[in-house]
């Protein structure tokens, strides 16, 4: 709830762009603009390092529904969730501030596509964002690529995933869900 009205002005501000002939190519960059409010800030008076990922999600909601994908996955009962990410200061977001979230999808590997998101101010870039993100179905499993490409197109534009970041989805995974994930610190 924490972003929820955000969340709703971004979908309808989407929604006009697409009627405005605004659509995005998959591998384009989207962007929204926003600023930095009383309720972003944490008490050293900056943007809290958490709220970031909540408005980085702003700019998933834009990408998604200007590429098609949201429509296209709501008609067959898929939708997106998050396996990893990591993030990336490099400066401050300051009250009242404003600065664009520009968000690209970056790739995808077997199991998961990859978005970059940026918090940029003037063409700089205060944080960034990589996501990784699975697609699975409303009725149980998991969308193989070849059932989402075969459903929206091979997504032209979009470029390869660099090594290193498959190496970190790789080392950042945690065990699949149906196997034993004990908590032992070493």
């Amino acid at each position: 709830m924490n972003v929820i009205w955000r969340t709703l002005l971004v979908i309808f501000r989407a929604r006009q762009r697409v009627r405005r002939g605004e659509s995005l190519e998959a591998g384009a960059v989207g962007s929204i603009r926003l600023t930095t409010l009383p309720t972003d800030l944490d008490i050293l008076r900056h943007m809290n390092n958490g709220r970031y990922l909540s408005l980085f999600d702003l700019g998933r909601w834009d990408l998604l529904i200007r590429t098609g994908l949201f429509d296209a996955m709501k008609q067959r009962g898929w939708y997106a969730v998050v396996s990893s990410e990591t993030v990336t200061f490099r400066k401050s977001l300051e009250l009242w501030q404003r600065f664009d979230v520009e968000s690209r999808f970056i790739g995808h590997d077997e199991k998961a596509l990859f978005t970059e998101h940026r918090a940029v101010v003037d063409g700089e870039v205060y944080a960034r964002v990589l996501v990784r993100a699975r697609m699975l179905r409303r009725s149980g499993g998991t969308v193989p690529h070849d059932e989402l490409f075969a459903a929206l197109g091979q997504p032209e534009g979009v470029p390869d995933v660099e090594g290193w970041i498959h190496d970190w989805a790789s080392a950042s995974a945690l065990p699949p869900t149906k196997a034993p994930a004990p908590s032992v610190w070493h």
